[in-house]
């Protein structure tokens, strides 16, 4: 029996189905003066002392300050110095964008101080070099909020010291509202979220045409416009991805459809969700000796009631925006947690092509769509499993009665039975899913069965239909049905009867 998806079982109550980029955090980095060598080497190419570095950045940061108030000035804008540290500047640009309209051109500008990477010179007394030595410290930093036509609206955080290493923030459902316009394609959207489209698949090819060549020479015009020295340095930035949201929504015509299931399904998640479960969305093995952050949180939040997942540097949370729009979002902080088949050159200037950590580059765009994709629905196939009210009712019968193949009879399944809930608790192990499980590996979670035990117990979960064999190799993969009545099992166990019988009283 296969998975209903969501978009198929609730198919004449959605509008649509969206997948497409939601945040995007890309850094920029002047590559010569990023790290301290490299910025030793400049100043020695210039022809500058090295304990003239504060000589040489101050006229810089004097720069940047005449821009931003020119800037300022040209736009009838004061520039607003955050002191609050709750201080949220997003309030403060939609009260600015609800008076001022949508139209392109600068916004706002904040300005702050924060911390910032610099350097130290510094004389090593036993080498006799002199060079510069990281440090810490903090510097005035400009936020520079702004209507693009095409971006909608982003800023670019641009810091007044020296390496000068630029953030900017842009939405991928604003941007992709650009080109409905284009197209000629009508739709409605509240916030950064889709309410309608006239026409989803449409739309669902554009978000998928991400122009990262476009996007860049944007930065490098933003660079330009809000951060000069770029130009007095005589360098070109380098973008990076540092932040990256992948939305997968699920539009509904009416918000009592989503209502009527999703709290059923919350509930569900908050016990279902194991950690391996989490490593099998976001296409990871758990291995035992995983020491990152693993688990789940549950939140209500303005947006809607969230459940979110985190496993070191990526996350994968679900939230009802709106009531409305069921959002599955995979996020991750840094794309290197991620693999990618890819070419790899190496030091001694060979090359070759295997799996790799996935580069930070801007131009990893494209390939980490398709893998925040690809977590977004290995979710949704999850939680469909456990939405579906109806989940594995129709074969109940079948899997309570004895079957007989061959000589042999083969009872059924006790669906209260302790033995029966630690079998299915087992089976839905999260590397199970990826790799499959033989004999061994299910003594070793089974120790009171023996192999024989074992050979026995796959043969009835296989004339059931729950499990199926793979190839000529002795290992097993759970079918969709037993998927379907697994979770089905321990829901029930887990969230209705045990919880009524610990409290007769209120059952």
């Amino acid at each position: 029996m296969d998975t209903i998806l969501l978009p198929d079982k609730y198919a004449d109550k959605l509008d649509g189905v969206l997948g497409c980029y939601d945040r995007l955090i890309v850094t920029g980095n002047l590559p010569e003066l990023c790290y301290a060598k490299g910025m030793t080497s400049y100043l020695y190419r210039q022809g500058i002392r090295i304990f003239d570095y504060t000589a040489f950045a101050q006229p810089l940061r004097e720069t940047l300050r005449t821009q931003a108030e020119e800037l300022a000035q040209a736009n009838g804008i004061t520039i607003e110095f955050i002191r609050k540290k709750d201080f949220r500047k997003e309030d403060r640009i939609q009260a600015l964008l609800a008076q001022r309209g949508g139209q392109p051109g600068l916004v706002h500008i904040f300005s702050a101080l924060e911390p910032c990477p610099s350097y130290q010179p510094w004389h090593d007394k036993t080498t006799h070099q002199t060079y510069l030595k990281t440090a810490s410290g903090k510097c005035l930093h400009y936020y520079f909020y702004f209507m693009d036509a095409e971006l909608g609206l982003c800023y670019l955080r641009v810091p007044t010291w020296c390496p000068f290493r630029l953030q900017f923030y842009c939405n991928g459902h604003a941007w992709l509202a650009h080109q409905l316009r284009a197209q000629g394609i009508a739709f409605q959207m509240c916030d950064n979220a889709f309410m309608h489209i006239d026409d989803y698949a449409a739309a669902n090819r554009l978000a998928a045409q991400l122009d990262v060549k476009q996007l860049h020479a944007k930065l490098d015009e933003f660079a330009r416009r809000y951060c000069p020295v770029v130009a007095t340095l005589n360098l070109s930035y380098q973008w990076n991805i540092w932040q990256a949201e992948y939305a997968t929504d699920l539009v509904f015509k009416q918000a009592v459809d989503l209502q009527a299931f999703y709290p059923h399904l919350l509930e569900t998640l908050i016990h279902a969700v194991k950690p391996a479960d989490i490593a099998t969305f976001l296409g990871k093995k758990l291995h035992g000796n995983y020491q990152g952050e693993l688990g789940s949180r549950f939140n209500v939040r303005r947006q809607g009631t969230r459940i979110k997942h985190q496993m070191g540097p990526a996350s994968l949370k679900m939230y009802d925006k709106f009531q409305q729009i069921l959002r599955i979002e995979t996020t991750v902080n840094d794309v290197t947690f991620f693999r990618q088949y890819r070419q790899v050159h190496h030091r001694d200037g060979t090359t070759t092509t295997q799996w790799a950590p996935m580069p930070k580059t801007l131009y990893s765009l494209p390939a980490l769509q398709e893998l925040l994709d690809a977590a977004n629905h290995r979710y949704l196939k999850f939680i469909s499993d456990i939405a579906t009210p109806e989940v594995g009712v129709t074969a109940l019968a079948a899997l309570t009665q004895t079957q007989t193949e061959g000589q042999h009879r083969y009872k059924g399944f006790n669906l209260l039975a302790d033995a029966e809930a630690t079998l299915f608790r087992v089976l839905l192990r999260g590397e199970f899913s990826i790799s499959g499980f033989t004999n061994k590996a299910l003594r070793a979670l089974l120790p009171n069965q023996t192999s024989a035990q074992i050979s026995r117990l796959l043969r009835r979960l296989r004339v059931h239909h729950l499990v199926k064999k793979v190839g000529q190799r002795y290992k097993y993969y759970l079918t969709e049905l037993g998927r379907q009545v697994a979770t089905m099992t321990l829901k029930l166990r887990e969230l209705h009867v045990i919880p009524a019988l610990a409290h007769p009283e209120t059952a």
